[in-house]
């Protein structure tokens, strides 16, 4: 997989922007980037995360609560930090505050609880073309990605391929429901992807003069945003 940034952003909806905000801009010290509109009801507050994106994405119409397994936790390298700390934001997602270097994080790891492990090693190793860094631990670019059995984990029931819009509306739930990987060429990596078999969310969709995005989805059905950003890549195909 050829990134055009080496870091993974990771998407959390909420209806709670203001405490959020709080928790993010002033305990966490992220900096907060820009707010984007990006359709379907959704505004998009953007905070640098060493060089990945947290995207809260704000809903004002009541959002599910959060579904068991899928992206559960994520590990933060801080420069402030002595220690390990574990704290909940106030939609309570799991955040970890870890020293630089700590379990050998010294960016962002993402958590997942998985049904199948197998499945998943399959998934990052050969679709996503990560790096194994051990069972159930593999780096994409310079970003983390740990995943483990989850009892409580739900394989979601496979479906078509949907529009983007459509794909934002499935995601809307409590937490953190999506990640995405900045690559050179969406539609050749997309192309690449499905037809290893990897379940395609939305076919390559461009949004102005911003981005060309689709989603595929992880052997449980997780989101993944698949983007090519035009501030990374240049020009960008339409269609």
């Amino acid at each position: 997989m050829e990134l055009a940034k080496r870091f993974l952003d990771v998407g959390v909806f909420t209806n709670r922007i203001d405490e959020m905000r709080v928790f993010y801009g002033e305990r966490i010290r992220l900096p907060f980037e820009e707010l984007l509109p990006v359709g379907a009801g959704v505004r998009q507050y953007r905070y640098g995360l060493l060089g990945s994106v947290l995207k809260l994405n704000h809903i004002r119409e009541p959002l599910p609560p959060r579904a068991p397994g899928g992206y559960k936790r994520l590990a933060i390298s801080d420069p402030h930090a002595a220690t390990p700390s574990t704290l909940r934001d106030p939609d309570g997602n799991d955040i970890e505050l870890l020293p630089c270097g700590e379990r050998g994080i010294a960016q962002i790891e993402i958590h997942i609880g998985v049904t199948d492990v197998a499945a998943f090693e399959h998934f990052y190793g050969d679709a996503l073309q990560a790096e194994r860094l051990g069972a159930g631990r593999f780096k994409l670019g310079e970003t983390i990605v740990t995943f483990e059995h989850d009892r409580a984990a739900v394989r979601a029931e496979k479906s078509g391929s949907a529009s983007a819009t459509e794909v934002i509306g499935a995601m809307r739930a409590l937490g953190m429901r999506y990640i995405t990987v900045q690559v050179r060429d969406c539609d050749r990596e997309h192309r690449r992807m499905t037809s290893m078999g990897v379940w395609e969310g939305a076919a390559p969709v461009t949004l102005g003069a911003v981005a060309r995005i689709s989603f595929i989805r992880d052997p449980d059905g997780n989101f993944i945003e698949v983007s090519q950003r035009a501030s990374l890549t240049g020009s960008l195909p339409q269609g």
